[in-house]
Formats: C-alpha cells, structure tokens, sequence
C-alpha cells in the first residue's frame, strides 16, 4: 500500500529576494511576520507529524522567498535542520520554490545532498516587458536555462505564472503557457494577480494607472490556460492564492481574489463543454447533462449558475445534470422533451 502524503510548510517571506516586485507582500500573503529560523523548521516538523495519521509520510515544504538566493550557509542551516527527520523516514522530501536567475550546478548539488526532490521556479511571465514593469529582474531566456537545468539534474520540476500584471494581456499569458509546454515542468502553478494593500501595485492601481485583473477575467483565461496544459499532460496544481485572514479582510484590495477560484474555473471549464452541446434547434426544451460522478456541482456552476447561463442563452425551459461513468471533463447529453 502506497503511503498517504502530506506537505508541512515553512514560510520564508521575501528571504534571498533581491528585488521587490510591484505586487507581492508575501507576509500578507503566507500570514508570516519572519522568515523560517532552524529552530522553526524543527518545530514545523514536529507539529505537523503529531498531526498526521497513521501511515502518512509528510513532505517538507519551503515557501516564499527564493531560497536558493539565500547565502549558502544559511541554505544548509535550514535544510540541515530536516535532515535528522528525511534520514529517519520520518519526512519522504522536501520542496522549494525560488528564481530562476538563482539557479546553477553547483546550487542544485547542494539540494541534491540535503534531499530535496521538487524545485518551484517563480517564471511568472515569458513576456519581457511583463517581466520589466513587474520588476523581476530576470528574463524569459533565465527561466529557460533554469528550467532546463532542474530537470537535466533530476528534480521534479513545478513552475509559476501570473496572470493580469502590469503590460500583460491574455494573449501574453497564453504565450507563456505555450512556452512553459516546451520546458516540460511536472506542474504548474497559476496565480492571477491581486492588489495587496502597501505593494508599488497597490499604488499604481489607486492612481488609476493599472486596471485590475478581475475574478471575472481570471476565471475565463485560467479555463482556456488549464486546457493548454491538460493537453499536454501538464498538472495545473494550483490556481489562486491560498486564502489567509489577511487578505480576506482587506489585504487584498482588488484584483482575483477569491476562495474557490479553483472551483469557478472548474465550473467555467464545464460551461464551455455545454455550449459546444447545444443549439438555436434546443430553444424551449429541457436539456440532461451527463459528467462523471462528483462533479455535478462544478458542472452546474455556484449556485447553479452554469444553469442560468445556459437557460438565458439558449431559452432552455431547464437544465438537469446526472452523473454516468465517462471520463472527466466530459459531458453528454439527453434531450427531454
């Protein structure tokens, strides 16, 4: 029997960033007022093991910052503070996220011998003046030696977008998850961008000199960007920030915040399949959807709003969803009369 598995995580905010990107606060953003000491790595790791069950062999989890950034002896002091745990079979792994321009051989040995398997590069866009006005202070050809160079060494490699930043369009954000297809990452991870309160984007934004990306406008391209990497066997394995009391109580100030983002692309997702099924021939009719069992309630939409779309569209008298063993993302239908 495989072991069930669990990440405990360890927040570094803003260690080893060498610049500050108009939009991030990641304090807000993980609810950490420090980075990670080695005391506290020790300490997250013994919490989150007295949590888990029976059976479960956690991964160890750094986040925020960009860790490889960091001086080199303090990179060994937080991971050699794991390694007593990853020796013991006590943790199976451990993860980290940083830049790409952060990345070169002899950083990866490093990480090879403190048992790090998964390495997160923050990309965030393949469009040059994105990345300028965001004030990255990388390029897209730095992603792409990165990139290349974690998953020559071995590592699982997960790479991160934004969407909706400063000289982005969506046309800018396909292109990028086209190009991040070619540098085959496991996974991927989408953030749409907030307006965090005290950021440089925050102030552009109050002085009218950056229009928000919505909810709204997050919620269709995510669908169209999680199809490009689901045909290409990519895993979209996060879509939005994670929701903190922070930011739902006025850190984030505008922009695609929302708690279940994930869930309104899903719904958005199934929508676009249900049009492609229906006609002008289906006005007035009643219309049986068939999807794979759990998930009648991303198909009907949040409070059944797939529903009241498609009745306005098409002047359906109803529209109903039962659930039939096809494979995911796929919808049927039945005409009732």
């Amino acid at each position: 029997m495989t072991p069930r598995r669990s990440v405990i995580p360890v927040f570094v905010p803003h260690l080893g960033c060498p610049h500050r990107c108009v939009f991030c606060d990641q304090r807000r953003i993980s609810g950490a007022l420090r980075p990670a000491r080695p005391e506290d790595v020790v300490r997250a790791i013994e919490e989150g093991l007295s949590r888990l069950k029976p059976g479960t062999v956690p991964t160890l989890a750094f986040y925020g910052g960009s860790f490889t950034a960091i001086p080199m002896e303090e990179q060994k002091a937080l991971l050699g503070a794991a390694r007593p745990y990853l020796e013991a079979g006590k943790i199976r792994d451990i993860r980290l996220s940083t830049r790409p321009d952060a990345i070169d051989g002899d950083i990866l040995a490093l990480l090879r011998a403190y048992g790090v398997r998964t390495v997160e590069l923050g990309v965030q866009s393949m469009d040059e003046e994105v990345l300028r006005l965001a004030r990255r202070g990388h390029t897209p050809e730095d992603a792409e030696r990165a990139a290349k160079a974690v998953r020559d060494a071995g590592f699982e490699l997960i790479l991160q977008m934004m969407t909706g930043l400063p000289g982005d369009t969506p046309e800018k954000s396909l292109e990028t998850a086209r190009r991040f297809v070619s540098l085959r990452p496991h996974g991927v991870r989408i953030y749409p961008t907030v307006v965090i309160r005290d950021t440089p984007l925050f102030d552009l934004w109050r002085a009218g000199a950056y229009r928000e990306h919505t909810v709204e406008d997050a919620t269709q391209l995510c669908a169209v960007l999680c199809e490009i990497f689901d045909d290409a066997g990519i895993s979209v394995i996060r879509l939005g920030l994670n929701p903190t009391e922070e930011l739902s109580h006025g850190g984030a100030a505008a922009g695609a915040y929302h708690p279940a983002l994930g869930e309104l692309v899903l719904a958005r997702r199934y929508l676009t399949r249900e049009r492609a099924l229906l006609s002008e021939a289906d006005r007035g009719k009643e219309v049986l959807f068939a999807v794979t069992p759990g998930r009648v309630s991303a198909a009907t939409g949040q409070k059944r709003e797939n529903c009241r779309i498609l009745q306005d569209e098409f002047a359906l008298s109803g529209v109903k969803f039962v659930q039939r063993d096809i494979p995911d993302f796929t919808v049927e239908r039945v005409m009732i009369s």
